[in-house]
């Protein structure tokens, strides 16, 4: 891990431990913002951030495709409710 004191190496560690919930709640946080953008260069942004998001959960391609063809923020959201309940077990 590099020159990286112990204390900065265990923030690291507990990064990439929680990885997901953290990537679930940044999607929450886009889903919110999604029904509250006003131009289209907001949802464009959103919807890039939500497109990198899924990849990182390593959303299937099919699911992830399907969401950002429709653009449809309750689509995502309810998705996003599933894999929240997975995650929460």
């Amino acid at each position: 891990m590099g020159d990286y004191t112990p204390h900065q190496k265990k923030i690291i560690e507990r990064y990439y431990e929680h990885r997901d919930g953290i990537m679930l709640s940044k999607l929450a946080d886009i889903v919110s913002d999604l029904y509250l953008a006003d131009t289209d260069a907001k949802l464009n942004r959103l919807w890039g951030r939500a497109e990198k998001a899924m990849q990182a959960l390593k959303v299937p391609d099919s699911t992830r495709d399907h969401i950002l063809t429709t653009r449809k923020p309750d689509l995502l959201a309810r998705h996003l409710r599933g894999w929240l309940d997975e995650a929460n077990g």
